[in-house]
């Protein structure tokens, strides 16, 4: 199962950001695109997000509501529930069903996965959070047990939409792509 996590308060952005659009879609939903050609996909909102919640009942879009107290308090959530899972914000709106693929046949359910990129494929414009050498991006595999970094090799990964600036762009590199 893949979980796209769009139950945030995006307190830097300041507007709900899964339904802010990239080239006329809501940004979760390019996410939800990819994800569901390779599993089934689950939406993880809370009340942080009610506009997204609206777009998800309207279009017959599964999801499941977290108490929105924090990113790990709600991950601690889903995985009680619904035991080990593929995850994904949904500000990484450029994420392909490839790179689900690749950490959906590395995960072992056991062992937790964590999306990163070596810097030397990190797009000199970007600032991703960077943690023992490399970009920490939002594709994760969560599971009960420890923790080992998982290598992908897209680089529009390290754009995570936080800021109105990072929005435009997204918004430029999905005109690029063709998007639309």
């Amino acid at each position: 199962m893949i979980i796209i996590l769009a139950g945030g308060k995006s307190s830097r952005m300041g507007k709900e950001k899964p339904i802010l659009k990239i080239a006329g879609k809501p940004m979760f939903f390019w996410i939800y695109e990819q994800a569901e050609k390779v599993d089934d996909v689950l939406i993880a909102l809370s009340k942080n997000t009610p506009k997204t919640k609206g777009f998800c009942i309207k279009e017959g879009i599964s999801f499941v509501e977290t108490s929105g107290k924090g990113y790990i308090h709600d991950i601690q959530e889903l995985l009680k529930e619904f035991g080990p899972f593929i995850s994904v914000s949904a500000d990484v709106p450029f994420v392909k069903a490839s790179d689900f693929w690749l950490i959906k046949k590395a995960f072992d359910g056991k062992t937790s996965l964590t999306g990163v990129l070596p810097l030397s494929l990190v797009p000199k414009d970007l600032n991703p959070v960077v943690y023992k050498g490399y970009a920490i991006v939002g594709l994760n595999a969560v599971a009960e047990e420890g923790e080992e970094f998982f290598e992908l090799s897209n680089p529009l990964l390290a754009l995570n939409v936080n800021t109105p600036e990072e929005l435009k762009l997204a918004e430029k590199i999905s005109k690029i792509l063709g998007y639309g």
